[in-house]
Order: structure tokens, then C-alpha cells, then sequence
């Protein structure tokens, strides 16, 4: 299915349909058209279709030129009498454009269209999520998609207008696009697939027409689809965002993962410059001269060194009248205690006696 689609380009641009060799006489209603990356439902865009027999009488002198028109996407048949907003008609069914029955019957014949977008989104469900997924050229260039019109005369309180509608035609995903959803918009990638698309049939379905319905196998338009973020989802909000993938937004998932380990890496070198600081201060508490000078943190911190305790100093020794030599004394041989001799006989003269006399 096809939920939502991008046209963000200038009115210029759309109108030259750049890749396609189509030549786009005119534009009618224009101004209503808002140039959006998020266009729901209910919301008004550009239609390429064929000027024909099923317009007013007055624009019948020229079915053969190829209009843009802004119509509102959800088909409204044309025997309504009020605007159904109810009707589940965003999407149209190949299967059943091929089998000719039901509301799409009346309109395959006639009311052939063509849908220009810059790309389209898509929901993958995986568990309880819901991931949305944008497809485009990979080329850049805008995307033609299939669709059916009509135009109804709505009712009103003072007066009646026309109302003129669209729905996007889709068919079974091909195999590369098979994993994000069982549907995908019908995709007409060159000139002559549009112009067969929009080539009045006398109200036939043909051969031709059911090739065109067919899974998207064109290999020289290759596609690329990559997830988008979850706020394409909300109907009304609008970003250039929308269309980039999510891995390579600045704001994306990776860039957010980055941003937190960069901010747990500050955090580190943070604490770990304080832890320092705070070292180098308390050292600098610490480390001091003799005369009171401080320590620059990062300083060698000497130790002095420790004082003989034989070792006095000039301060403590005072000057004798006699000693002219020096102020200072030689220190004095610490005193030792003489052992007390033992008693001798009185009996025995001393050795000395002997020696007395010569």
C-alpha cells in the first residue's frame, strides 16, 4: 500500500517533470498545492492526467493536452452528493482494475492519472513496531506513480462545488521490496509507460494496461528504501528530515550514540584534571622552605636534611676572653666515667715508690 509520499520541490520543477520527455501545458489550481516532505491523505497534490471528453463542455476544444491539476488524495465516486471521509479509497487495487468489477471499473477505461512524488513511505512491522521506510530513485529523480481520478458535485449549504479526487494504484511488492511490506505503489519509470498509462483506451482495459500493473522490475531505474524517523508517522509535522535515512541525520541514532560517548569521555578527563588539582595542592600545602617560600605545584619536593645531635649551632657557643683564634670552641669530648679502682692492701707499697728516687 502507499500511505503517505514526499513532494517537496518546486512548482517549477514539477512542472517540467525533469527525466521525462512530457510536455505540460498548464496547471490548474495551482496555488492550492503546499510543496510538503509528509503528504497524507486528505491533503492536496499535483495530478498529471489527460484533458478529455469527461471535463466540463467549455475545455472539450482540447482532450489532447496533458494537464497538471491539484486534486485531493482519496477518491470520491462521482454519484456522491457529500464527501465521504470514511471511504477507504487512498489505494486501488491492481487485481481488481484487472478484473473490471467494483467502483475502479468505471474508471480504469477514462480516468487514468499519473502521480508525481519525490518518494514514498512505508511502515515495517516488526513486534509491537512500527518503522517507517522511505523508497526512491536512486538517481534523484522525481517518481511517477500510477492512480485513477474522478470528480464529484458535493452538495452544499449555499451552493454546490466540484470536487476533484485521486487514488494511488498498487500491486503485489517485488522481491527486493518484498520484506518491508506485501504491497507497493505501481511505479511508471519511463516515458512511454506514462504516456501508455495516460493514452485514452475508449473506455477498454487492454493487454498493455495490465503489463504496466505489474511488480516494479525496471533494472535501469534502480530503487533505494532505507528507515526514516518515527515523527513521519504524525499526521501534520513537517521536516526536511523526513526523507533522510536515520543512520546519517545529525540528530539520527548514531549521532546520538557518538554524543553520549563523547560526553562520558569529558566527564572522565574532567574528574581526572580535578583528582590532579587537588594532588598538586595538597603537595603544595605540604612541600615549604626553610624560610617559608612555597612549593609551585609540580616542584621537587627535598627533604632537609637531618642534624647531628654533636652538631650545634654558632648561636649556642659563646665566645672566650682567651680564644682569639676563633669564636667557636671545639666541641668537648663527651665526659667518661672512670671506674672505681678496686682497694689496695695496706701492706703493699705502690708501684711509683720504686721509681722516686734515682
Amino acid at each position: 500500500m502507499c500511505g503517505r509520499f514526499a513532494l517537496r520541490l518546486g512548482r517549477d520543477r514539477i512542472r517540467q517533470l525533469p527525466g521525462y520527455n512530457i510536455d505540460v501545458d498548464e496547471w490548474e489550481n495551482e496555488e492550492e498545492f503546499v510543496p510538503r516532505y509528509n503528504i497524507a491523505p486528505r491533503t492536496q497534490a499535483p495530478v498529471l492526467r489527460r484533458r478529455g471528453t469527461t471535463d466540463d463542455s467549455e475545455l472539450n476544444d482540447s482532450s489532447d493536452k496533458l494537464i497538471l491539476q491539484t486534486m485531493k488524495w482519496g477518491l470520491v465516486p462521482h454519484w456522491s452528493k457529500f464527501e465521504d471521509k470514511t471511504l477507504s479509497t487512498t489505494n486501488a487495487r491492481a487485481e481488481n482494475l484487472v478484473e473490471g468489477g467494483g467502483m475502479w471499473g468505471s474508471l480504469r477505461g477514462s480516468k487514468r492519472c499519473v502521480i508525481p512524488v519525490q518518494g514514498y513511505y512505508e511502515w515495517l512491522t516488526r513486534g509491537k513496531q512500527k518503522l517507517p521506510h522511505f523508497t526512491k530513485r536512486k538517481d534523484e529523480g522525481i517518481m511517477l506513480l500510477a492512480g485513477l481520478y474522478d470528480s464529484a458535485v458535493i452538495e452544499g449549504k449555499h451552493h454546490r462545488r466540484t470536487l476533484w479526487t485521486f487514488t494511488i494504484v498498487t500491486t503485489d511488492a517485488n522481491s527486493s521490496f518484498s520484506w518491508l511490506h506485501d504491497r507497493q505503489p505501481v511505479i511508471l519509470s519511463s516515458t512511454s509507460a506514462v504516456l501508455s498509462w495516460l493514452e485514452p483506451t475508449n473506455n477498454t482495459w487492454t493487454k498493455q494496461l495490465t503489463q504496466l500493473v505489474q511488480p516494479y522490475s525496471d533494472k535501469n531505474v534502480e530503487l533505494d528504501c532505507y528507515q526514516v524517523p518515527q515523527e513521519v508517522g504524525r499526521v501534520g509535522t513537517e521536516s526536511e528530515t523526513f526523507i533522510e535515512p536515520v543512520k546519517s541525520r545529525k540528530d539520527g541514532i548514531q549521532a546520538m550514540f557518538m554524543k553520549q560517548k563523547e560526553k562520558k569521555t569529558e566527564g572522565k578527563r574532567k574528574r581526572e584534571t580535578v583528582e590532579i588539582k587537588d594532588e598538586d595542592k595538597e603537595t603544595s600545602k605540604r612541600a615549604t622552605t626553610e624560610d617559608g617560600e612555597k612549593f609551585k605545584p609540580g616542584d621537587q619536593v627535598q627533604k632537609p636534611a637531618k642534624k647531628l645531635k654533636s652538631e650545634s649551632s654558632s648561636s649556642d657557643i659563646k665566645p672566650t676572653p682567651s680564644s682569639s683564634q676563633s669564636s667557636e670552641r671545639k666541641p668537648k669530648p663527651s665526659p667518661t666515667k672512670k671506674k672505681a679502682s678496686p682497694q689496695k692492701p695496706t701492706d703493699v707499697k705502690p708501684i711509683t715508690a720504686f721509681f722516686s728516687k734515682k
